[in-house]
């Protein structure tokens, strides 16, 4: 493996990781690089790294600590260099964060957040590299994502028509799974804006948000969005959930999640009871966009647990830290939230 280093802006370094398969995934170092915290970024299925554009712009003023951000494309996405279908698998995306930490973190504690694939592929990393796992991570925060596959996936919809969308889903996956490295016209993005706002979003979307996920999309390789599609079925990774049970741990999920609703991360809690659990009603799959805020105050209260600061500032927080709700604007404790949808 090999990278080549530059200077960008408020990039400390990019740089290109080179697998043993030949791809190439291109890597964005932000902060400080002496820092002995580093948080790794995942980001999900068919987006990249502007995903986290405001987590990496607000994460180290909100720690108030030296801190350390690599986020990586995932192959197939973003920056990265298109792939074999044939390595558009849970499996290679874990030996693919196992090859960034390995070469880009190679001392310290890391914290691993990741968003719907990006977090499926930390689970499948603690399952398949689970010693690499226990010595090197710190912390983890998982957010709109799901350890049981599309069990629990509905789109929001009837069950009946679910399993209609859910085939035809399938179907279309294969057909874009053989349509090499290809990416969609951008003249088409605007015809599937109304279908991205419906799945990816909550009862309030901001258009620019939007179009930034359209834009992700459409920078998508057409093999990586139908190759990776089948595996979702497939994923059944609960148990390894047991190598986080004793980190600090945030789940995050929206309330209005149509992708991966609050069953998947309530699956998750239930082996996780230690865990920040985060609702945010009113919003929906793309959490980092919809709620940028509350996103990165979940990653730095991970990464001021594990590196033994106290969890939440003066005045912010709370009474149970462990499991929240978002509601107009403010964050509150699950049980006064629950109390008011009620009323």
């Amino acid at each position: 493996m090999s990278t080549d280093r530059v200077s960008v802006g408020m990039v400390t370094a990019e740089s290109k990781v080179t697998l043993p398969d030949g791809v190439r995934l291109h890597v964005a170092e932000y902060g400080d690089p002496n820092s002995s915290l580093t948080v790794v970024l995942l980001h999900g299925w068919t987006c990249d790294t502007r995903l986290w554009r405001r987590q990496i712009a607000d994460l180290p003023a909100r720690m108030g600590a030296p801190l350390r951000i690599v986020a990586f494309d995932l192959r197939g996405h973003g920056r990265s260099t298109a792939c074999p279908r044939t390595t558009t698998t849970l499996a290679q995306l874990a030996d693919d964060l196992h090859a960034v930490i390995h070469e880009r973190v190679p001392e310290g504690k890391v914290i691993l957040a990741g968003h719907s694939m990006g977090g499926m592929a930390i689970m499948e990393y603690a399952h398949r590299h689970s010693v690499e796992f226990t010595h090197r991570v710190g912390g983890v925060a998982l957010m709109c994502t799901t350890a049981e596959g599309t069990a629990h996936t509905t789109y929001g919809l009837a069950p009946g028509v679910a399993r209609i969308v859910r085939a035809l889903e399938i179907t279309g996956a294969a057909v874009l799974a053989r349509s090499g490295p290809w990416r969609l016209h951008r003249t088409v993005m605007p015809v599937l804006s109304p279908g991205i706002r419906w799945l990816g979003f909550g009862r309030i979307a901001d258009p620019s948000a939007v179009r930034l996920t359209a834009g992700m999309i459409g920078n998508t390789r057409l093999t990586t969005i139908g190759g990776f599609r089948p595996w979702f079925e497939e994923q059944d990774r609960v148990d390894a959930l047991v190598h986080m049970a004793t980190l600090p741990t945030a789940v995050l999920v929206g309330g209005r999640d149509r992708l991966t609703p609050s069953n998947c991360a309530d699956t998750i809690v239930r082996a996780l009871p230690n865990a920040e659990h985060l609702v945010c009603p009113d919003a929906g799959h793309m959490l980092p966009l919809e709620c940028p805020d509350e996103v990165t105050g979940a990653i730095a209260r991970v990464c001021q647990r594990a590196s033994g600061v106290p969890t939440l500032p003066p005045g912010d927080g709370p009474t149970d830290p462990r499991r929240r709700k978002r509601r107009k604007g403010r964050t509150l404790p699950a049980e006064a939230a629950d109390a008011a949808d009620a009323a």
